[in-house]
């Protein structure tokens, strides 16, 4: 029988150090999840954070904006693989140079924990390019777009053709909703409505493309949510999942708010939003549902490791 984890167990295991050691206390030995790449042999368990950014925030600063910081933090919480976007890439027409400051301070500074995920921009010339070395220079897993900084929407007349050519080459597409409540925007700064909606045509058209949105959820109404479970395999992170119990209730959609969609545990990858939110967040959020050990595990780690291994 599936072994549930309830809040009274996690608090009560908790210890002065991290979260982590609260999720091993929860975890029995049988249960115990492994990563190719974790340098932490024989502990328990590991994490695959698919949502973290590197460099400075522009409009204010970050704790753990400095990568080696913010690095000890995920370790600190046996995050041992994390899928790092940059700052930079909201703003700069420079794609070419920030992917590869990006892949230099990964190898450099990032100490096997970190995995560069470049960018391209479709309002910019060259992101053919772009792309190309991404793929072939730089070696990265995967893509991630920021389109309500970047300028462009997912209507573009050429998303469908950057969709189809990352595809072919075989790379994750992260595509990212909200970067911050519009609430705490800079006044100078007024972000794009960006609408999901075509991405229901082109992955139906494009069935094998592997795409990820991270931050989604203000920008994902009950109606579309339903279309992109049914008629697509996207997968979504969890860094702005709201609410108490906010995982759980995905899953069996049994929202706050009404009866959803519910999301299967497959399609839902752990992120955290670092530095940008804390990390523990998002670490809170595994534990503030009666999730299975299969649930708790997919999440943490399994989906992330079988979605890049297939990239």
């Amino acid at each position: 029988m599936a072994k549930n984890f309830s809040r009274r167990k996690f608090i009560s295991a908790m210890s002065a150090s991290s979260l982590s050691a609260a999720i091993a206390a929860t975890i029995p030995e049988s249960g115990n999840i492994t990563h190719e790449s974790a340098d932490h042999t024989g502990s328990n368990p590991d994490i695959i954070d698919t949502n973290v950014n590197l460099f400075n925030w522009p409009f204010r600063r970050m704790k753990y904006a400095e990568t080696r910081s913010l690095v000890a933090k995920l370790r600190k919480h046996r995050i041992t693989q994390a899928w790092a976007g940059n700052f930079d890439a909201l703003f700069s027409k420079s794609i070419r140079e920030i992917n590869a400051r990006l892949v230099e301070e990964c190898r450099t500074n990032g100490e096997g924990v970190l995995i560069p995920f470049g960018t391209v921009n479709l309002a910019w010339p060259d992101w053919e390019e772009d792309l190309r070395r991404c793929h072939e220079v730089y070696r990265m897993p995967g893509i991630r777009l920021y389109p309500t900084y970047q300028t462009f929407d997912l209507n573009h007349i050429e998303f469908p053709k950057l969709i189809s050519q990352a595809t072919n080459r075989g790379l994750i597409i992260q595509i990212v909703g909200d970067m911050e409540d519009s609430r705490v925007h800079h006044p100078i700064v007024l972000t794009r409505e960006v609408s999901f909606e075509p991405l229901i045509d082109i992955m139906q058209k494009i069935p094998q493309a592997k795409v990820q949105l991270l931050s989604w959820n203000e920008r994902v109404n009950s109606e579309l949510l339903k279309k992109l479970v049914s008629d697509t395999n996207v997968v979504l992170d969890i860094s702005w999942l709201e609410s108490v119990g906010a995982l759980g209730r995905l899953i069996d959609g049994n929202s706050w708010s009404g009866p959803k969609t519910p999301v299967p545990v497959n399609r839902l990858f752990f992120g955290s939003h670092a530095p940008y939110f804390p990390v523990e967040a998002s670490l809170i959020k595994l534990f503030e549902s009666p999730l299975t050990l299969e649930q708790m595990k997919a999440v943490m780690s399994l989906n992330a490791q079988k979605f890049i291994k297939q990239a």
